[in-house]
């Protein structure tokens, strides 16, 4: 389950309590502080706390004193050019805090993103639960034969349910062989009076990738977008993706004019490089360019059909 009862008691409170502030805040994203949106089969992402919101961006740009009294679509206009002109700065002076509980091996993947601050659940101190990420039959596929980090078309029926009951039996000996090195149950109690337990740092080391983790992860706007334009793209790995699509979400609830702005000029973008764009230029005067006269290589001519939403026709 996402979260235990204590967990859920802990956040009930949370979101009973209220407070007078001087501080901007957003309707929108008040609605889901502190509740945690479901990713995955066991995972979360949940809003712990933020800072600033669409104006803190404006303000930022125009350094001036209050909110103002600019109207939204002016400060529409301005988050706009920002955004297309990769203007970072203001950006940056908005912060938020999630709380997100993901599988071991997604947060290897995010944690290459060194912007933020991070603090992890401790298997050092805590004992982990027993809980592992088990894919949808319809997520478990073929490696790629083109892209050695992607997949290919999904398993069958049979072999599908085949890889599941590995994963599961794997999962489940691993935690069993966790707790025995521990002598505790998942109650924490102790299995054999007599017998001293391993210490937790490392008996951990034999749970599979799919283990679940936690943690706490502190990112400004701007470096949360560029998490998202990588992450959310559709290229990127189906698991770290869906909780991107969770937190696109969350960045549509805080910054909606951000947001917009964000949609049309970076995930909804492309860049051209220099010869990319003279091929353009070409084919806007009427000239019929090939892949061989075009100076571009034959993954560099596919990617540009791709986005102009033309064949690549390749002699």
């Amino acid at each position: 389950m996402p979260v235990n009862p204590e967990q859920r008691a802990e956040i009930a409170a949370l979101q009973a309590g209220r407070g007078e502030t001087r501080r901007a805040v957003v309707p929108a994203l008040e609605e889901v502080l502190f509740e945690p949106l479901p990713v995955l089969d066991h995972g979360f992402v949940r809003v712990v706390d933020y800072m600033g919101d669409d104006a803190a961006v404006v303000q930022a740009a125009r350094v001036s004193y209050g909110r103002g009294t600019r109207r939204v679509s002016e400060d529409a206009g301005l988050i706009r050019y920002l955004m297309r002109h990769w203007h970072t700065t203001p950006f940056e002076m908005c912060e938020i805090k999630l709380h997100v509980k993901l599988p071991i091996f997604v947060a290897r993947q995010w944690i290459r993103h060194r912007t933020a601050n991070v603090n992890e659940y401790s298997a050092r101190y805590s004992i982990l639960d027993r809980e592992f990420y088990l894919p949808a039959p319809e997520h478990l596929a073929a490696q790629s034969a083109a892209n050695r980090q992607g997949r290919e078309a999904p398993l069958s029926g049979a072999e599908a349910e085949a890889v599941l009951a590995m994963l599961r039996a794997d999962a489940m000996r691993s935690h069993a062989h966790y707790q025995e090195m521990l002598n505790q149950d998942a109650d924490g109690a102790v299995i054999d009076p007599d017998r001293r337990g391993l210490a937790r740092e490392l008996a951990r080391m034999t749970l599979p990738l799919g283990t679940y983790t936690q943690w706490y992860w502190k990112i400004d706007l701007h470096n949360f977008m560029h998490f998202l334009r990588l992450r959310a793209d559709p290229h990127a790995q189906y698991e770290i993706r869906a909780y991107a699509e969770v937190m696109l979400d969350l960045l549509a609830r805080w910054v909606p004019l951000t947001h917009a702005a964000f949609q049309d000029y970076r995930l909804g973008a492309a860049t051209l490089s220099a010869p990319a764009l003279e091929v353009v230029r070409r084919m806007l005067d009427g000239e019929a360019v090939s892949q061989a006269e075009s100076g571009l290589s034959k993954r560099e001519w596919r990617e540009l059909m791709a986005v102009l939403g033309r064949p690549a026709d390749i002699d």
